[in-house]
């Protein structure tokens, strides 16, 4: 049986993440003046309570399936890497595309507790980028080395873009959870050094000057709990060597207005978007505009 594709759906169309109505219910999920300042100033901001645990349960619960090489919604993916990090190991499990097949992985989309924050972060209306699934198996999880996100996204511009990590477990310093650097959102671009493997590749592209301001923190979080940071920040996170998963779901968006930089395709399969035209269309839906909300 052919997979149906989720993408031509711009909306949710389950009631996983039900949609306010009215806009004093839009207004509870935003982030306060001082979350905003510290998102500004340090370039991430961490432990906003996104999902509950039903929520929770029904992402890990089609996870399973999104995870089977099997899966018939297989050729929906942008990318599948059962082991990106090419160490049998070290797993890494890393796939683009989920949206395109799960109801849940697709609505999570248009979540309000997502999309306003994400709104405030960017300052204006808030465009799909495209998703990321990353799972790191109990005791032998692969590393994601340090990397900003912006390094991979050039084909996109100007950078206005905003990643949302969402835990799927708890991440712990023993699971691998996700370290940034403060103020990095504030370096130039750098070279790409690797995703997986090497956790310190990027020191090699380093500055003296950028070297002493490498002073990461680790961002320990409960399930169900988000970080948001800039497409700059470096960030990268650690093995896995506990006797459970680490599994996170990422959405990456970008302020309504962002153009192609590429006559290439942007994604695998998705069609081009020449270089110079605003992105939209069936593969980049509009996820949310604050000048359209109902009174």
């Amino acid at each position: 049986m052919l997979q149906r594709d989720l993408s031509v759906y711009h909306e949710p169309i389950s009631d996983l993440f039900p949609l306010p109505a009215r806009r004093r219910d839009w207004d509870r999920y935003r982030l306060s003046d001082e979350q905003v300042r510290f998102f500004n100033q340090n370039g991430y901001l961490a432990g906003i309570r996104i999902l509950d645990d039903g929520q929770v349960e029904r992402l890990r619960e089609e996870l399973i399936d999104l995870m089977n090489p099997d899966h018939p919604g297989r050729r929906l993916y942008y990318e599948f890497h059962s082991n990106e990090s090419k160490d049998p190991a070290k797993v890494l499990f890393h796939a683009l595309g989920a949206w395109r097949i799960e109801p849940g992985f697709h609505d999570v989309l248009w979540h309000p507790a997502f999309t306003v924050p994400a709104s405030q972060l960017l300052g204006g209306a808030v465009r799909f980028w495209h998703d990321q699934i990353f799972c790191k198996p109990a005791r032998h999880g692969g590393v994601v080395s340090w990397h900003q996100d912006y390094s991979y996204w050039t084909r996109t511009t100007p950078l206005a873009h905003l990643t949302c990590w969402i835990g799927l477990d708890d991440s712990t310093r023993e699971n691998g959870c996700v370290h940034y650097v403060p103020g990095s959102h504030l370096w130039p671009d750098l070279p790409i050094t690797g995703l997986t493997g090497d956790m310190e590749s990027v020191q090699q592209v380093l500055t003296s000057e950028l070297k002493e301001k490498f002073s990461p923190v680790a961002i320990e979080m409960k399930r169900g709990e988000c970080s948001f940071h800039h497409a700059r920040m470096m960030h990268g996170s650690y093995a896995n060597t506990t006797d459970s998963p680490r599994r996170a779901t990422v959405i990456n968006v970008f302020r309504d207005g962002v153009m192609s930089n590429s006559d290439e395709p942007l994604l695998e399969g998705v069609p081009v978007i020449p270089k110079g035209e605003k992105m939209g269309g069936q593969f980049f839906p509009l996820l949310f505009d604050p000048s359209r909300i109902a009174l």
